[in-house]
């Protein structure tokens, strides 16, 4: 079993920041990437940004030069920095965690998810 503890969820005003974390652990013997993806209601799952062990990034089209995505490898932590939100940036975020268990196992596992709230 894995867990993914997230954090840092909130409501702000439009152009501020927030930043969330997660924090993986359990049964992990090698992690591919972490990562958050977001779902507004009544719309899908859509990648915000995501990191792979060797340090890749990727982000969604609409968040690029506004989010920063970062790790720390030995906490097996990953950090979204949100500047400059938008109220379209209004969504549950969700943690997403690439990895292989002891057990040789390659799994996808998900955070609970924390609301982000962007209103004027």
């Amino acid at each position: 079993q894995v867990q993914l503890v997230e954090s840092g969820g909130g409501s702000v005003q439009p152009g501020e920041s927030l930043r969330l974390s997660c924090a993986a652990s359990g049964n992990i013997f090698s992690i591919s990437a972490m990562g958050w993806y977001r779902q507004a209601p009544g719309k899908e799952r859509e990648l915000v940004a995501d990191i792979t062990i060797g340090s890749s990034t990727n982000y969604g089209d609409s968040v690029k030069g506004r989010f920063t995505i970062f790790r720390d490898n030995t906490k097996a932590t990953v950090y979204l920095q949100m500047n400059s939100l938008k109220t379209e940036d209004t969504a549950v975020y969700y943690c997403n965690l690439k990895y292989t268990s002891t057990f040789n196992v390659f799994y996808n596992s998900w955070g609970q998810g924390t609301q982000v709230t962007v209103s004027s």
